[in-house]
């Protein structure tokens, strides 16, 4: 029978809850067992679609379409399970889900309450389509004492009762801060978070505590003491410098065993932690750095780009070279006639993902940039398609070349895949002809050409990537393109979508249509960014 970790977080947001479970889950996995990984959001939306990237940063994409939570992309890039549209629920699709059933009248006129309606609701979310696994870790989002977050506390301390004690356990993450006028570290706000935790019915067995340096023993055994815990399940979480640290770390300080005495399963024998010492080897003892220009516009908050950041380390990880980020707000570029200043030390260039307007033109002037100046160069998504549009202004005399995201346009180089328009100006749909559905979600092969440059880095002439983007390149322009040296070496298995482009005279320019990043583990570089990275150690800027 599965067991059942429910990781809860206090005091304060952001102390890293999904990597702690994500962490946990690696090390349960190094053990020998298999394990799977859930988020249950506590916002209304019914999924972080079409939140604002500056309010949730990055929606992570699953092979079968689902738009999640980032922590998600921690728990593949940690244990290397793949997520499923099961492993995230918000209380927007749960409160969604049950007035679905309310209007069908599933519920027979009874009055649809919280409890036991969207209580009910909450635990089949948790135990439904969880598959044969030992270990099942629920990361509840939020922060225990939010108003939102109380009707998952009480699922999750209902299951307790039913799955009995030998089946359940709860860790909670908290804050012990250094208070530097002091000049000590304070247990008071883990005290109150767990008191709070125990207002609703939870009496969790390990504390994972937060902190920037060690916990003496003596304020281990007043936590233990005031939050009715052993004082050997006060464990003390350290910043480390890479989160790939984070189950070395967790082990040293006994995470895992705690959590193999409370199921009462061995827990003598030592996990084999190598290949997560490999990497954080890596990171630290790299031979060289090299300097990636990331031409965005959201990089007021860089968790819009989590899995693109990962991904880059992981490139470097596979080439043990240490990447430098230089963060380039795409609208600073528009105005600019000479873009040398700012890529005066850049080794790679970046385009990745976005939507909207905003940003497009920089983004343009430097993608033809890095062509003109032979810098490597990676887009992505919305990426590849300005790359297109830069290729058709300035080398193939489409001077009105736009996207009809932006407007209507002469030259509809991009076009959402419910308008394409070929040369009889008949329109064509695609999705089944479905009026909606627009969104390309989830995981979809392409075709590659032979010989070509991705092909030569895939290794083969058939992939599967994810995709989250809702406009196209027009397939029309592609023979128009390709004369000006634009190969298009990717497509979709039935010819209709261009799914990557390249550049046959340039060291290293190839921009594609999915999201490479949402397949990269440290354990496993994905080969565009494993590539990409060793093309900038081997090229700089000319001067």
């Amino acid at each position: 029978m599965t067991r059942y970790i429910f990781i809860t977080g206090g005091v304060v947001s952001s102390l890293g809850k999904g990597i702690a479970s994500a962490a946990l889950a690696s090390l349960l996995q190094s053990r020998g067992y298999s394990v799977r990984l859930r988020k249950l959001d506590p916002y209304l939306n019914v999924d972080p679609g079409t939140m604002s990237p500056y309010q949730h940063g990055e929606v992570f994409v699953t092979d079968d379409g689902a738009e999640t939570d980032l922590d998600l992309g921690h728990y593949e890039r940690f244990t290397g399970v793949n997520a499923t549209k099961n492993d995230n629920a918000t209380t927007g699709r749960i409160y969604s889900d049950v007035i679905m059933r309310e209007r069908r009248g599933d519920y027979l006129g009874a009055t649809v309450q919280v409890i036991p309606h969207i209580t009910n609701a909450i635990k089949s979310v948790i135990l439904n389509n969880s598959g044969d696994v030992d270990f099942m870790l629920v990361e509840i989002g939020g922060t225990v004492g939010d108003i939102e977050s109380l009707p998952f506390l009480e699922a999750i301390r209902q299951l307790k009762n039913e799955l009995g004690t030998d089946h359940t356990l709860f860790i909670h993450l908290t804050l012990v801060p250094w208070i530097a006028s002091a000049g000590e570290l304070k247990t008071k706000p883990t005290q109150h978070s767990v008191k709070e935790l125990q207002n609703v019915g939870i009496q969790p067995q390990i504390l994972l505590c937060r902190c920037d340096r060690p916990i003496p023993k003596n304020e281990r055994q007043k936590i233990a003491n005031f939050c009715n815990v052993k004082p050997e399940a006060v464990v003390p979480a350290l910043n480390v410098d890479t989160i790939y640290d984070c189950p070395i770390a967790y082990h040293q300080e006994g995470l895992d065993t705690e959590v193999l005495k409370h199921f009462n399963l061995p827990y003598q024998t030592e996990p084999d932690l190598s290949k997560w010492q490999e990497i954080v080897d890596a990171i630290r003892h790299p031979r060289s750095e090299i300097n990636v220009a990331i031409v965005g516009k959201y990089t007021a908050l860089l968790d819009s780009y989590k899995s693109l950041i990962e991904a880059l380390i992981h490139g470097g990880i596979a080439n043990k070279v240490k990447v430098n980020f230089q963060w380039i707000e795409a609208q600073k570029l528009e105005t600019m006639d000479n873009l040398s200043g700012f890529f005066e030390n850049t080794n790679a260039i970046l385009v990745p993902g976005g939507f909207g307007e905003r940003g497009s033109e920089g983004k343009i002037k430097a993608i033809q940039y890095a062509r003109e100046q032979n810098i490597p160069f990676l887009g992505i998504c919305f990426g590849m398609q300005m790359a297109v549009i830069e290729c058709a202004r300035n080398l193939a005399n489409l001077t009105n070349a736009s996207s009809s995201e932006f407007g209507p346009t002469d030259e509809p180089l991009i076009g959402i895949l419910t308008e394409w328009i070929d040369a009889d100006h008949v329109k064509h749909r695609y999705s089944g002809n479905n009026m909606g559905g627009t969104m390309r979600l989830g995981s979809y092969q392409a075709v590659l050409t032979p010989n070509s440059k991705v092909a030569e880095i895939y290794g083969d002439v058939k992939i599967q990537e994810r995709h989250r983007h809702r406009y196209e390149v027009n397939i029309h322009y592609k023979d128009q393109l390709e004369k000006t040296g634009l190969r298009f070496s990717g497509l979709s298995p039935d010819g209709v979508l261009p799914e990557i482009v390249e550049y046959t005279d340039h060291p290293w320019f190839i921009a594609v249509q999915y999201h490479p990043e949402l397949k990269s583990k440290p354990f496993s570089p994905h080969p565009l960014f494993s590539s990409f990275i060793k093309a900038a150690t081997e090229q700089a800027i000319p001067k």
